[in-house]
């Protein structure tokens, strides 16, 4: 994927154009609703204020987000930056490892004030795992790869205990490595389980949302090849398969979140990053049977997505869209990479330490 950093050389110099990231650190290597397959996208505007911006007093990217509660919630980004807030983001503390200042923690997974494990992303040993036990003041390096073709991209968990994090394809197929108690161990898992991957195909470390989980199962959200694609577990992650994903695929495009609000009700929205603002649809649905293009979509690239109540939210460079029912909603212009609900309360993060909260 250096073949990106060379094309987004010349994109990242445009004006009003927010910077997704280069080369392979973005880009890997680094319900029932159904309808027709073309796309009337809504263009209406949502009422008022939808984001109440937190500051964060960091200028780093934060593309890690997990919110806990309305008053509790971590990200974490470049400049080996990790935030915490307790009250709702008035303030927030840094409490990232010691001596990660060169580090990318491109996802975060918190499981409540003090307990949390932070993925940093690279090629070789840039790729590691770090638990905190009391809230951020001390961490365990739990996992640092020695693999140079190796290449994590995000993490996800079952439950407390129960957890997978994704790199990019190593000798063909993607590598997924599983945790059985909270993040302090962790083993490859065994790539006879795995499909094959297309060529060129990778997963995007774009929002932390490129692996999911409901209940006992996961899904991989991939770009990069012929077809957009999500893998399927079904089994707590031992074993995969591919479905294809009728989303735009390419060297900077394909699917770049998933959420899932019950195993058998998901969505996967992306588009392509160099085109931020391209209106061709980029948002599918899942009722169990498979995967459809919905009868609306957002308009341009959207990197993280995620359930509110029985509605969406989902966010990219370009802003801020909201679904009620199947009609999508601009709520706001302003950028962010990712986003992450409980309940009704959303939190979004994103470039120049931009932190958002419903």
């Amino acid at each position: 994927m250096r073949i990106i950093a060379a094309a987004l050389a010349a994109f990242l110099v445009l004006p009003g154009v927010a910077s997704a990231a280069s080369g392979r650190e973005l880009a890997g290597s680094g319900p029932a609703d159904s309808g027709a397959t073309t796309s009337s996208t809504s263009a209406d505007t949502h009422s008022g204020p939808f984001w109440d911006l937190k500051p964060t007093g960091t200028d780093a990217r934060l593309r890690g987000l997990s919110a806990v509660s309305a008053q509790v919630a971590w990200v974490s980004g470049s400049k080996g930056t990790v935030l915490r807030t307790t009250n709702g983001g008035r303030t927030w503390e840094s409490v990232a490892p010691p001596g990660t200042e060169a580090l990318d923690f491109r996802d975060i997974e918190a499981f409540d004030a003090r307990n949390a494990v932070a993925l940093s992303i690279g090629e070789g040993e840039a790729s590691r795992i770090y638990r905190t036990s009391d809230g951020g003041r001390s961490w365990q390096e739990e996992f640092r790869n020695t693999d140079p073709k190796a290449f994590y991209d995000c993490v996800a968990f079952f439950d407390r205990f129960r957890g997978l994090a994704l790199s990019d394809p190593v000798d063909g197929r993607f590598r997924v490595l599983r945790t059985w108690d909270g993040g302090r161990s962790w083993h490859v898992n065994d790539p006879k389980g795995m499909p094959e991957a297309q060529t060129g195909e990778f997963a995007f470390a774009a929002s932390g949302q490129c692996v999911t989980t409901s209940g006992n199962h996961a899904w991989i959200a991939t770009g990069g090849g012929a077809k957009a694609r999500v893998l399927e577990s079904r089994d707590g992650g031992r074993s995969w398969k591919a479905s294809e994903v009728p989303l735009p695929s390419g060297e900077a495009a394909g699917v770049f979140a998933v959420a899932f609000k019950t195993p058998w009700r998901g969505v996967a929205i992306g588009g392509d990053y160099l085109k931020p603002t391209d209106p061709t649809p980029a948002f599918a649905t899942n009722d169990g049977r498979g995967w459809q293009a919905a009868s609306q979509a957002p308009v341009g690239y959207r990197s993280g997505i995620a359930y509110r109540g029985d509605g969406l939210v989902a966010v990219g460079p370009s802003g801020t869209d909201v679904r009620k029912g199947e009609k999508w909603e601009v709520a706001d212009t302003g950028s962010f990479d990712t986003v992450d609900c409980v309940g009704r309360t959303c939190w979004a993060a994103g470039e120049k330490g931009r932190v958002g909260r419903t």
